[in-house]
């Protein structure tokens, strides 16, 4: 098998990208849109390959040894706006392997079709031997904020860790006879995406065990634009928000994990040994859309580019569209409220209700930025004293108490944007040094 891949790779010629590596020295979950209300078929593992999902995808491909033992090569489909595994080297014949993973971690097949990263691995006789999975748990269906319980694959035998509830950050337990860990989760660039929070304890994690973190980037969906209130992390730093960034960072998840490394936010100061596999073809200014899955009823957003970068599958069960993709920055926020955003529903993250009383935005085009204009026109529509939750959630989310404040005061729109620009425009200083991608 090696041995025909190695051949295969002599005759192939493959565009590819710049590998950045950084190697160094040695609370509650979101009410998000990952919910269980639509089924995934499930990931199966082994010798059975998935392939549920559709999407023009290209081929990337591995060589190895860049962690000093070369050795020979194979090649693996992916899309071409996903980590093209080219040229990059590392001794996975010989290392034991946890991949941080759930139902996104697709690998596309020459002809067509998926495969999971971990059948892709394990059918290239790759050890791996744990799996660590995020909120909403390895299928993707679990609900939000819903307790995921570590598990066996029934296929493969191999344990799944959960990294979501009291367990938020792999155990040197968990980590001992790890020589790599390979992270895989599609992101959607906003702060209270819970990916990013896992993102942050698994490679501090894997600092102090000085373990090397690769980490495959994807596309952000929500990429083209910064926008939103710096989180507040002196006072509101939670599971749903870590980092002092807006709610839209515009950054892929690769991008993120080297600021969070060069901005030293790990506990200590401490840097993480991580490699970014970067991109293929993508651009920052070019939006990734669903390829298989558009818009629920815009004729408009249904029509799309097959030229654009596109995710195989929905990031979350109620992320189901790109309209809903679009709209989740600027709707999520009134998950902190007593307003709903269409779970259950058909609909999820394309209208906001109030009992009988609906702003529908399903024919609607999303903003092209974070908006506050819908919280603003459904304060003013909720009887007094009924919008907000009787917790703080709604200043978790928002990253700071100055919006509630705002909104309750009446103050103008454009006065509550120009509140947060400074600490906006501070950090698109701090972004653009990590940029990898224009």
């Amino acid at each position: 098998m090696m041995r025909h891949l190695f051949l295969l790779l002599a005759t192939t010629i493959l565009t590819i990208g710049t590998l950045h590596p950084q190697h160094t020295d040695p609370h509650e979950g979101v009410a998000d849109p990952h919910d269980n209300t639509i089924t995934h078929t499930p990931l199966r593992t082994g010798a059975d390959q998935l392939s549920t999902f559709h999407s023009p995808l290209s081929s990337f491909h591995f060589p190895l040894s860049t962690f000093h033992s070369p050795l020979s090569s194979f090649h693996f489909p992916l899309s071409t706006f996903h980590s093209p595994l080219s040229t990059f080297h590392f001794p996975l014949s010989t290392k034991k392997i946890a991949l941080v993973a759930n139902h996104t971690s697709l690998v596309a097949r020459p002809l067509g079709g998926y495969t999971h990263l971990v059948d892709t691995l394990l059918s290239n006789d790759i050890d791996v031997v744990k799996i660590f999975c995020p909120e909403h748990g390895f299928r993707g269906t679990e609900a939000a904020g819903a307790h995921i319980a570590s598990t066996t694959d029934s296929a493969t035998g191999l344990p799944i860790i959960s990294l979501y509830g009291k367990n938020k950050k792999p155990t040197p337990a968990q980590l001992q006879g790890v020589d790599l860990v390979i992270f895989d989760l599609q992101d959607v660039g906003c702060r209270f995406y819970t990916y990013i929070s896992t993102l942050h304890y698994v490679m501090e994690a894997c600092a102090e065990q000085h373990i090397p973190l690769l980490l495959l980037d994807r596309p952000n969906p929500n990429g083209h634009y910064v926008d939103g209130p710096v989180l507040d992390t002196a006072h509101l730093r939670s599971f749903v928000g870590m980092h002092p960034v807006p709610v839209v960072y515009g950054m892929t998840i690769g991008e993120y994990a080297m600021m969070i490394n060069g901005e030293g936010w790990l506990n200590g100061g401490i840097h993480c040994n991580l490699t970014v596999l970067p991109l293929q073809g993508y651009s920052h200014s070019q939006p990734s859309t669903l390829n298989s899955q558009p818009s629920t009823l815009n004729p408009q957003l249904s029509t799309l580019n097959s030229q654009l970068s596109a995710l195989p599958t929905p990031p979350s069960p109620n992320l189901r569209n790109d309209h809903a993709i679009a709209l989740y920055p600027s709707l999520c926020l009134f998950e902190g409220t007593r307003c709903g955003v269409g779970r259950g529903t058909p609909y999820p993250f394309e209208w906001v209700t109030f009992g009988n009383d609906t702003l529908d935005l399903r024919h609607e085009t999303a903003p092209a930025a974070f908006s506050i204009h819908y919280l603003i026109t459904m304060y003013r529509r909720v009887p007094k004293g009924q919008f907000f939750l009787n917790n703080n959630f709604f200043d978790k989310l928002a990253g700071t108490y100055s919006l509630r404040r705002q909104l309750e005061q009446g103050t103008p729109e454009q006065v509550i944007r120009d509140s947060w620009q400074p600490a906006l425009d501070n950090f698109k200083k701090i972004r653009e040094k990590y940029l990898i991608y224009k």
